[in-house]
């Protein structure tokens, strides 16, 4: 059976009636389906680039609450305060929450044994260039089976199959065995601070489902990020002038300076590449990676600074009790310090690093619950999700390190997130709807 009979309602091989009700259902209701990734799509929920107000983010949840209620889901909004959220090394300490609520609906199911939450970030990059895109991408289109527009795969093409499952649950009749949560936030692609502010509500579930875009397999680990700025001091002087050796205050530029270091980074990152206890059955090593550099005063001057900023990816096995990456921080400033000790001038003036935010790596067994139950759905209607580690970060991980086993599944291609005529199988949307409420059924029926 294809992804086409499947989506088009195809007999899928369910367990009873209320599942074949609901498959059905979902399957009969692709255009409400389109819709209602069309209307999310028109909220312009650009994600917060440190300077500018809020956008339509409480639109978009306030109409998110309004239809999960309509099917009798508990919903609560909320704008969440710093004060509440105690110091993270997620996020920054002075964020402004105005303008930035998240959502949680519950279903109540006949038992609290087993609780499922369905999760998914509202927030999307930038849609620029604008004048590069094919239609407006405010405005979602559909051309030949797929669904353009920003957002459509990454990610709330996901999160309208979440809502449609959890209202087709609801409008068939069918009461889960324990409690379907879903979870709307914020700021996922800025600074995961809607998922810390989520879990410092109260929020908890026996296991998580992220519906980030994975074309319909299975993400059971994803690799955590670091961000460290590395700082590498020159003495100042004329550039035209004669200068002395630095030990009698002659010049030095520490953009010349910053040769030996950058070396440094590549020889951490080909270290992790090629020893055995960096090696992962579902991720690639750990690497480092020179994003930006920046550096000088005048053009006639020797530099007097230069900043290195870098980009971090760390394995779940390098971080520490508490799932942050803090001894991979102490290897990367004690590997730069010993790896530039040659220069003298280094030897002296040992470059500083200093680290911005820290969101954690993350994995669960493959013989979760809830990896099974998504497993057993997708085997219902014909397909294999092939198990697989995330190349990109999710909020999981912030709930998988808080407790709640988090698997990544959903429509869409990765490869489309972030891009020029972002778009979403509709089939895919359907099939991921389907899986969803089928997976919630299984998890949710009493232990």
């Amino acid at each position: 059976m294809s992804i086409g009979d499947i989506a088009a309602g195809q007999p899928p091989s369910v367990r009873d009636s209320a599942e074949e009700l609901v498959v059905e259902a979902i399957a009969a209701g692709r255009d409400e389906l389109v819709d209602l990734v069309t209307n999310l799509i028109g909220f312009d929920t650009t994600t917060r680039d440190g300077v500018g107000a809020a956008r339509q983010e409480r639109d978009l949840q306030e109409y998110v609450g309004r239809r999960l209620s309509a099917v009798g889901a508990e919903v609560d909004i909320w704008e969440p305060a710093q004060q509440g959220m105690g110091r993270s090394r997620q996020i920054p300490n002075d964020l402004n929450w105005e303008g930035y609520p998240q959502l949680v609906a519950r279903l109540p199911g006949r038992s609290s044994k087993r609780s499922l939450l369905l999760a998914g970030h509202i927030d999307t990059v930038s849609p620029e260039p604008r004048a590069a895109w094919n239609s407006d991408p405010f405005v979602a289109t559909v051309r030949e089976g797929m669904l353009f527009g920003r957002g459509a795969a990454d990610m709330k093409g996901g999160v309208a199959a979440m809502i449609y499952a959890t209202e087709s649950l609801r409008r068939c009749g069918i009461e889960l065995g324990g409690d379907l949560l879903l979870n709307t936030v914020t700021d996922e692609e800025s600074t995961s601070a809607g998922g810390v502010a989520t879990l410092a509500h109260g929020v908890r579930a026996n296991a998580c489902i992220i519906a980030e875009p994975t074309a319909l397999n299975l993400g059971i680990a994803c690799r955590g990020s670091l961000l460290p700025s590395i700082h590498i001091r020159g003495q100042a002087g004329h550039a035209a002038a004669v200068q002395p050796h630095w030990r009698s205050l002659g010049a030095v530029s520490a953009i010349e300076k910053a040769s030996p270091v950058l070396a440094a980074v590549v020889r951490l990152r080909e270290t992790w590449r090629d020893e055995p206890e960096h090696q992962h059955p579902y991720l690639p090593a750990g690497t480092v990676v020179v994003t930006t550099i920046a550096g000088g005063q005048w053009l006639v001057s020797y530099a007097d600074s230069c900043r290195i900023d870098c980009h971090i990816s760390y394995l779940p096995g390098q971080a520490d009790g508490e799932g942050f990456g803090t001894l991979v921080e102490e290897e990367f400033a004690n590997w730069l310090q010993r790896s530039t000790a040659g220069d003298p001038w280094l030897a002296a003036h040992p470059p500083q690093v200093t680290w911005s935010m820290d969101v954690p790596p993350a994995e669960i067994s493959a013989d979760e619950p809830v990896v099974r139950a998504v497993q057993d759905a997708l085997q219902s209607l014909g397909l294999n999700g092939r198990l697989f580690g995330c190349d990109f970060w999710h909020d999981g991980a912030t709930y998988t390190r808080a407790g709640i086993p988090s698997l990544v599944f959903g429509p869409g291609q990765v490869s489309s997130a972030h891009t020029v005529d972002e778009h979403v199988s509709v089939d895919q949307l359907v099939i991921a709807a389907q899986t969803l409420a089928l997976a919630a059924i299984r998890f949710c029926r009493p232990g």
